[in-house]
């Protein structure tokens, strides 16, 4: 909520501005949704198509990242990026995809450090940025915000037997965009 509110709802609101989530997870659906229920156009940035019925069910489009014709095709296409991948990844092509004086946000917390052109960010005017969850006024705000438009997590109840394979389906890019939650009374039975 944190990045949106600040270079969304602060800056305007979110009519004409198109937004790019890159990760379309249990973090990344709640960007969508969010930027949707600002006003939007919103596109989900996943490894692969396997989620656009995922993304169209909330209102966004989809784009594969490892497809090089559609991320070019993307250049110069988002107001904000809002990247929500925890692993190592690429964030260049990335940054390509923002307008001039875009910007890019980092909430995933990758490993290690990335490389970007001084000179993309230079004649671009793009900004990186990274964010955490905002002070409690702007979690109270990011609340009432969510009830007002009816924002609310996608959830799956797995049990903890379960954990292994969810955490496999998160590393190879097959779980569903729902926020995995594990019932903890299932403990006992592992």
């Amino acid at each position: 909520f944190s990045p949106l509110n600040r270079h969304v709802l602060k800056a305007g609101g979110g009519a004409g501005k198109t937004i790019g989530v890159v990760g379309f997870g249990g973090l990344g659906h709640m960007a969508v949704k969010l930027a949707k229920a600002m006003g939007c156009e919103v596109v989900a940035i996943s490894r692969s198509e396997s989620k656009k019925e995922e993304a169209a069910k909330l209102g966004a489009e989809i784009l594969a990242h490892e497809d090089a014709e559609a991320v070019a095709a993307a250049a110069r296409k988002f107001d904000v990026i809002i990247d929500t991948v925890s692993a190592k990844h690429d964030v260049a092509p990335l940054v390509g995809m923002l307008k001039v004086g875009g910007k890019f946000v980092i909430l995933g917390a990758p490993p290690g450090n990335f490389e970007l052109s001084a000179f993309a960010l230079l004649f671009s005017r793009h900004s990186v940025e990274g964010s955490m969850i905002g002070g409690i006024p702007e979690t109270k705000e990011m609340l009432e915000f969510c009830t007002e438009h009816m924002v609310l997590p996608d959830i799956k109840i797995i049990k903890a037997s379960e954990v292994n394979e969810q955490l496999k389906a998160l590393a190879d890019g097959s779980a569903s965009a729902a926020r995995a939650v594990i019932d903890i009374s299932t403990i006992a039975e592992m």
